[in-house]
């Protein structure tokens, strides 16, 4: 859940934590290179999801990030037992820049599975499921705050001068589930660019309207690069404007955490791809953050290190063992513990 501690210290989106996205995964389907899986976790509660919400993965195929293939995820209210079912819109061209869940319904009123099996379902040429599992990202929480203060400073000296490591080497989610929501559909559905841009999108309704409450594309990103103050635009804000809009804000940031220049920052910004802040994958490619992601690349000692202009040692944590070869891909999730 690289999102759950959205800019260290702050709370979830719309301080409600259904709304809140986890990570979002591209890879090539195991030994069928032909099919593609892409996966949405929302919720680290892993309870039910928001009735009055969109959940939304956003596929642009043509570079001008904007989306050209839409899949919406939308959510029955949690049944007296806790109980919920689901369905699935995909919506192509023009039509799959409305907010709405609009489109084609490709499945209805699925259960979600919160028990120990996934809930797969078939429809034509999808795989689809929605439900707790167990939560792959992997990450040291506390060596995180170690490393940096509250307002993004880093607060350590680099071992190589000395100082010591930060990390703790604890795993702080090696028991942690999440909700997800995973599809997988033939790659050529998604053309006719192979070179695809991901985002996903949560947007709930309010007095009316659909507000934009949380996106995600790049793992850890609105957690290292936000702030009380503009956490809520920078959720609402669309990937098209990201240059324009969040680039000063990066750089200032990296100026703290790494002692970049101005010049160095937008360099390394433009080299990491980190704007627009939607997730590559070239399935013609091996699947490797950056390009897409699997569940076994440690994104926060990528991600710290580019923070750090590579003065963070390696955070040592190793990916989680319960993933599957089979959809939904995710692991079992974990048995709830006694508070």
């Amino acid at each position: 859940m690289s999102n759950h501690f959205t800019g260290l210290s702050l709370g979830a989106p719309l301080d409600d934590q259904r709304l809140d996205l986890c990570d979002l995964y591209a890879f090539a389907a195991p030994g069928d290179p032909s099919r593609t899986v892409l996966i949405l976790n929302a919720n680290p509660n892993a309870d039910a999801l928001h009735p009055d919400a969109v959940y939304r993965l956003n596929i642009d195929n043509d570079g001008d990030y904007l989306t050209d293939h839409a899949f919406s995820w939308v959510f029955s209210p949690p049944a007296a037992d806790g109980s919920q079912t689901y369905s699935v819109f995909m919506a192509s061209g023009a039509e799959a820049r409305s907010p709405q869940a609009v489109g084609t319904r490709i499945v209805t009123d699925a259960a979600v599975s919160f028990g120990p099996q996934a809930n797969v379902v078939t429809s034509g040429e999808y795989t689809v499921a929605a439900g707790s599992r167990s939560d792959a990202f992997f990450f040291d929480f506390d060596g995180i705050k170690n490393l940096f203060d509250t307002r993004g400073n880093r607060n350590f000296t680099a071992p190589h001068l000395g100082g010591k490591s930060p990390w703790t080497g604890v795993d702080s989610n090696s028991t942690a589930n999440v909700f997800s929501m995973a599809l997988e559909l033939p790659t050529a559905m998604l053309g006719p660019n192979p070179d695809l841009r991901v985002w996903g999108r949560c947007s709930v309704l309010r007095d009316g309207e659909l507000v934009h409450a949380d996106r995600a594309g790049h793992p850890s990103m609105s957690s290292f690069f936000n702030t009380d103050e503009t956490k809520e635009e920078y959720n609402a804000s669309e990937p098209v404007d990201d240059r324009a809009r969040w680039t000063d804000q990066f750089v200032h940031l990296l100026g703290h955490t790494g002692d970049y220049s101005r010049e160095e920052a937008i360099a390394a910004i433009d080299e990491h791809g980190l704007l627009p802040d939607v997730l590559r994958f070239d399935p013609a490619k091996p699947a490797a953050y950056p390009n897409g992601r699997t569940f076994t690349e440690d994104v926060i000692d990528i991600r710290v290190a580019f923070l750090t202009k590579n003065d963070a040692p390696p955070t040592g944590l190793t990916p989680h063992t319960d993933t599957l070869t089979r959809f939904p891909y995710l692991g079992d999730p974990h048995p709830a513990t006694a508070s």
